[in-house]
């Protein structure tokens, strides 16, 4: 599987230097120097950093090859990927991965199924995108904190969720 770890943003300057927007914890890690990643689409790479440097809170890459502004623009909006299999599992027990959580199946404390984890949001809140099995197939988003997420088994793949009443919709019966 893929893992986003960037988007190719404007060019800065003329040497060919691209802000980069990062979508990864390890930015130190996924953008040394050195470091050949892959891109989508795949016809713009593999790009290998030369350099990087953060500038007024942005993060400025180099790739090799890539020598001035028109080569610079040709790479916006391309996205800097890595196999998930490069990605270590966290060192906190109670963090993961968010290809580790998705294809989980959610049920309650009580055993009930409740869905399976389609995707994980980050927006101010991580959030759980969960496919509801039952009624119309609607997503619930459930906040991913431990009051209502009490306990994450990936090798048993399933989480127990623990939801307020309404979380899951008007007759979740919760």
């Amino acid at each position: 599987m893929q893992l986003v770890v960037g988007r190719v943003g404007r060019p800065h300057g003329i040497r060919g230097d691209v802000a980069v927007q990062v979508r990864t914890d390890d930015p130190g890690l996924r953008f040394a120097p050195g470091v050949v990643l892959a891109t989508d689409p795949a016809a713009l790479g593999p790009l290998t950093v030369r350099s990087v440097r953060w500038h007024s809170g942005r993060l400025l890459v180099s790739f090799d090859g890539v020598t001035d502004r028109s080569l610079a623009e040709g790479l916006t909006g391309t996205f800097l990927v890595v196999d998930s299999a490069e990605v270590g599992p966290p060192s906190d027990p109670d963090e993961f991965n968010d290809h580790d959580l998705i294809g989980l199946q959610a049920v309650t404390k009580a055993g009930d199924l409740v869905g399976t984890v389609r995707d994980v949001l980050h927006h101010g809140q991580d959030l759980l995108v969960i496919r509801q099995a039952a009624g119309p197939g609607d997503d619930a988003l459930v906040p991913f904190v431990m009051a209502i997420v009490p306990e994450v088994d990936i090798a048993a793949g399933r989480l127990v969720i623990d939801p307020p009443p309404g979380l899951l919709g008007p007759d979740d019966g919760s």
